[in-house]
């Protein structure tokens, strides 16, 4: 296969600076939860991009930050592992907020894949105005030599091929990793877990979101062949946390199951019924053991 390239990239950044929006834009499919709360990714999620000239496979990893639990030590392991492996970095700034320190912290550990080459992507791009984005541009070039920069937006659809060219340009020659159907590496579960955890995230505030953990216990398929039942348990630390999952009458968990189970439908064929019940690991986020029942 003549000029055909394919490797990895991973999209870094502050949490909430459109990694996983951006993931799931170039893919053209939903592989990556999206919210608006901090370390909402927590493994390293493998999309894949097929051009004819070329694939890309985009692993999207939780937001660097400066972790407060072991759990928080373990995702950003997850994402030093990724930099270490990956043939590009695109590095994450949204266009609606200034260059900070925690740009800048991220942008030193860039330093730990020399091998890597990195670009500068602005993200949301199109929540300011031309002289803004303008000067964020300027801002992210005064961070270090880049091999590219583009200013992109996932919602619109701006700049998403020009982005995808720019990567593939950089990836070294290569036969096909993956097969032409195959968009990503997730297994149904893992996907229906994580659609149950963004459920789960809408509407909560403070410390909730870092205690919501989800694992699916059971799937069967029941006689007729085409209705699958899915039974999952939402982990969290406190019975407080509980409750409030619950809502007052069971109302909040209604309506986690009636979205979780609306968002798994479209990843599967056939009827899905999922059936959820909360249950309390205290401080498992800083307890080795109950990390890895579920999972981290």
């Amino acid at each position: 296969m003549t000029n055909y390239r394919a490797g990895f990239v991973t999209f870094v950044g502050r949490p909430n600076v459109g990694k996983s929006t951006l993931t799931n834009a170039l893919v053209g499919e939903k592989i990556a939860i999206i919210s608006d709360k901090p370390q909402t990714t927590r493994r390293a999620v493998r999309g894949i991009v097929h051009r004819e000239d070329g694939q890309i496979i985009i692993v999207d990893t939780p937001g660097m930050h400066r972790p407060r639990t072991l759990l928080g030590e373990r995702l950003n392991d997850v994402v030093h592992a990724t930099l270490a492996e990956v043939d590009v970095i695109g590095f994450c700034v949204p266009a609606n907020e200034p260059v900070g320190p925690g740009d800048r912290f991220i942008n030193e550990q860039l330093e730990e894949a020399p091998k890597a080459r990195k670009i500068a992507i602005v993200t949301k791009a199109e929540t300011v105005s031309r002289d803004v984005l303008a000067a964020r541009l300027v801002d992210v070039q005064g961070l270090r030599e880049w091999d590219d920069i583009v200013p992109v937006s996932a919602a619109e659809d701006i700049q998403l091929d020009t982005l995808t060219g720019i990567i593939l340009a950089l990836l070294p020659d290569s036969e096909p990793l993956y097969p032409s159907d195959m968009k990503t590496e997730e297994s149904f579960e893992q996907r229906a877990a994580e659609l149950v955890r963004e459920a789960a995230l809408e509407g909560v505030h403070d410390e909730l979101p870092h205690s919501i953990a989800v694992t699916v216990e059971e799937i069967v398929t029941r006689d007729d062949g085409v209705t699958r039942e899915l039974y999952v348990n939402i982990v969290v630390e406190r019975d407080s946390q509980k409750g409030i999952i619950i809502g007052r009458g069971g109302e909040r968990l209604k309506r986690i199951r009636e979205q979780a189970q609306r968002e798994i439908s479209q990843i599967t064929e056939g009827r899905v019924i999922v059936s959820i019940r909360v249950k309390v690991a205290k401080e498992w986020q800083r307890d080795p053991k109950q990390l890895g029942r579920l999972g981290f």
